[in-house]
């Protein structure tokens, strides 16, 4: 919100296409693919938005994730992932994102321009209740995928989502959670995990009493001075997150481009659905 020259506030539109499992759209992150058809780099696009390296890689990875399509293509391998550029779906996307955006503030000029422009309380309560309808989750991990599996007893429910071909995640929640998410077979299901529940392994023998078990390669490592944040590729295309001491990453020995298990038991699973 901004004022207008007559000193009252004028309504700004800023669109932001959220999902249930949060945003998945809005001005920084269209900003962020239109710097990566500019440059072909990460590095340089996160600087001319400008975001962190690391920030605009999770947001990469939450929107591929997400679309039904990937948005940008990377080659794997090297300190900043090799070079970048957008799918014709990245293209089109944000050209329908910035039409759809310029509609958007013509809609919202006229509905200010139909308010008593004394009352500018009603402005500033439309826009507190615009922010309370974003959601927005801190779990690195966000997934779509088809209910393929669903086995109940008199407590809780197995579940097990297809994500696409290669991969499918399998959630515990409790049977009462099951029935008020609607969960029925062929459903479109959300479900997010976060980086801190999921644990690595390059150990093509290892069993664990966790129902989680996917392979991948490793994508890109940021170390920090406390964790590591490690992010595999998945054999579909798909990212997921993990957070591990340095201490763990030496005992793996991982690096970009060696294989790699994410294991995370069944009860990390939060899912949601479209209501």
């Amino acid at each position: 919100m901004s004022l207008n020259p007559s000193g009252f506030p004028r309504l700004v539109g800023t669109l932001s296409v959220n999902t249930e499992v949060g945003a998945f759209l809005g001005d920084t992150r269209i900003r962020l693919l239109e710097a990566i058809g500019r440059h072909g780099s990460i590095s340089r696009a996160a600087k001319a938005v400008p975001m962190s390296y690391k920030a605009a890689w999770d947001a990469l990875d939450a929107m591929n994730n997400l679309a039904d399509s990937p948005l940008v293509e990377s080659a794997v391998g090297g300190r900043h992932g090799g070079g970048t550029h957008l799918t014709d779906f990245g293209r089109r996307l944000i050209t329908l994102y910035r039409a759809v955006e310029e509609e958007y503030q013509q809609a919202v000029e006229r509905l200010a321009r139909g308010m008593d422009a004394g009352e500018t309380g009603e402005q500033y309560k439309f826009q507190s209740l615009l922010r309370r309808l974003s959601m927005r989750t801190s779990a690195r991990n966000q997934f779509v995928g088809t209910l393929a599996s669903l086995q109940t007893d008199e407590v809780n429910a197995q579940v097990v989502l297809r994500l696409d071909d290669h991969t499918q995640v399998t959630a515990i929640v409790t049977r009462d959670s099951a029935e008020a998410l609607g969960l029925t077979l062929g459903l479109e299901v959300h479900a997010l995990v976060k980086a801190s529940a999921v644990m690595l392994s390059t150990d093509p023998g290892l069993r664990t009493s966790a129902l989680n078990h996917l392979w991948g390669k490793v994508s890109r490592i940021h170390e920090g001075p406390v964790d590591a944040d490690v992010t595999l590729i998945l054999p579909g295309g798909r990212t997921l997150a993990a957070v591990i001491t340095p201490e763990g990453l030496g005992r793996l020995d991982l690096l970009p481009g060696r294989d790699a298990c994410a294991v995370f038991q069944a009860s990390s699973v939060i899912l949601a659905t479209v209501i």
